[in-house]
């Protein structure tokens, strides 16, 4: 076994280590456990993913690791060369701007309209989120963090009742997450998140429609701003 095959397994390992849920189908449960591996960089750009490595380190036959495989592809998280191997695929720039033209135009909409009529419970949640990620940044929990930066989002648009559209949103936005996960542990980078999300909420909660969108357009252009200094710190992991 290679080393670079080695490394792999160890992370299937680690990630594989809970149990499958009985009570629901292995495919979708594999799908998001690889996938948050993929959006983490725990698995980067390049990796093979052996399909029977797979099947061992899960526990299933091969028909659950075909079709979660398949919903990565989907996705564009992988490519598959069929006889050949799956790789993990590399990000996508063009791909990534459409995902935030997406999110952008979505979101702009989803805090004008909760500005219009901020409720006391929106705002009760938004502010638990708030010293969510303040502990977090603290402890300097990058990975968590992020978990809860897509929370305070998902949110939003659940709050908004656009709960489908999220679900759109986050099977569009692989690559500019990958993007977004390689920018976070600059120094500053998540300090500025946190701050971001606070201006939003306060604009919000004071009624202000107009400064919650400018405070979000600044918030969702930030990664892409320093895509120059993300793509030469990581060259293998990006692709125009």
């Amino acid at each position: 076994m290679t080393s670079s095959h080695k490394t792999e397994r160890l992370k299937l390992s680690t990630f594989a280590a809970d149990r499958l849920e009985r009570s629901r189908q292995a495919a979708p449960q594999v799908f998001e456990r690889l996938r948050e591996m993929i959006i983490s960089l725990s698995l980067t750009p390049g990796t093979v993913l052996n399909r029977l490595t797979l099947q061992q380190e899960f526990g299933l036959s091969s028909t659950p690791i075909r079709d979660a495989l398949l919903r990565l592809q989907e996705e564009g998280l992988v490519d598959i060369f069929p006889q050949h191997a799956t790789v993990v695929s590399p990000i996508d720039l063009t791909v990534a701007h459409q995902a935030h033209f997406l999110r952008r135009s979505l979101e702009l909409e989803i805090v004008r309209t909760l500005a219009l009529a901020p409720g006391p419970r929106l705002l009760a949640r938004l502010q638990g989120f708030l010293v969510q990620q303040q502990t977090l940044l603290e402890a300097a929990d990058f990975e968590a963090f992020s978990i809860a930066d897509q929370a305070f989002h998902q949110h939003l648009y659940e709050v908004a009742k656009m709960n489908e559209m999220w679900a759109l949103v986050r099977s569009r936005s692989g690559h500019i997450d990958r993007l977004r996960r390689l920018h976070l542990p600059t120094p500053g980078k998540a300090q500025e998140i946190l701050r971001q999300h606070r201006l939003i909420v306060q604009a919000i909660a004071d009624g202000q429609p107009e400064e919650a969108q400018k405070h979000l357009r600044h918030h969702l252009s930030g990664t892409l701003a320093n895509l120059d200094r993300l793509r030469a710190k990581y060259p293998g992991y990006v692709r125009s």
